[in-house]
């Protein structure tokens, strides 16, 4: 069993952690004075967190953290890294505003994990859902943008097709499971 830290100040992110990892017994890392996430990509941001981790974190165990976001096409690969600060809390509505009479819906969901173990090796994987938004937003579980993502080969929006689909096929998901093969 990997004994792991979650490198996040979201108390929430430790739920969704553990539902990726049932085999790991994970804590949270999180009133820790975390570095800024000024990474050029999701991958610099998550090992940003990580590394603090080893830094500050209990020795024996790994230190786990992720960067994850949103890539939309007409929007020039945008908001990408930013898109949390981006989208402000107003995730459907900003992204639907600037989505207006442009007929490019093509989006993709993007993790980067990155962990670190207790003698400093470094593991990464990246998970990717593919798909498209919506013109109007559907569903009611999920978060963020899942209530317009629709993942390709879907009719429905993330949000209507629910928490135990996203829990097997988001890009965290994804992510989660190239991880756990990569350390097996």
């Amino acid at each position: 069993m990997i004994r792991a830290a979650v490198c996040t100040a979201n108390p929430h992110k430790l739920d969704e952690f553990r539902a990726l990892f049932p085999d790991w017994e994970l804590e949270l890392l999180g009133d820790a004075d975390y570095p800024p996430e000024d990474g050029l990509t999701f991958a610099d941001n998550a090992r940003i967190k990580a590394r603090y981790g080893r830094l500050v974190g209990p020795a024996g165990r790994w230190m786990l953290a992720d960067d994850s976001g949103i890539e939309v096409a007409a929007l020039g690969g945008g908001p990408g890294v930013q898109t949390a600060r981006w989208a402000e809390g107003r995730h459907v509505d900003k992204l639907l505003d600037a989505l207006r009479g442009r007929d490019d819906r093509r989006a993709r969901y993007v993790c980067e994990l990155v962990a670190i173990a207790p003698d400093r090796r470094e593991v990464d994987a990246t998970g990717v859902l593919e798909g498209s938004i919506a013109l109007a937003p559907a569903g009611s579980e999920g978060f963020g943008f899942d209530p317009v993502f629709v993942p390709r080969g879907e009719t429905r929006t993330v949000a209507e097709l629910g928490d135990a689909w996203k829990a097997e096929h988001s890009h965290r998901a994804v992510a989660a499971h190239a991880l756990c093969d990569t350390l097996s």
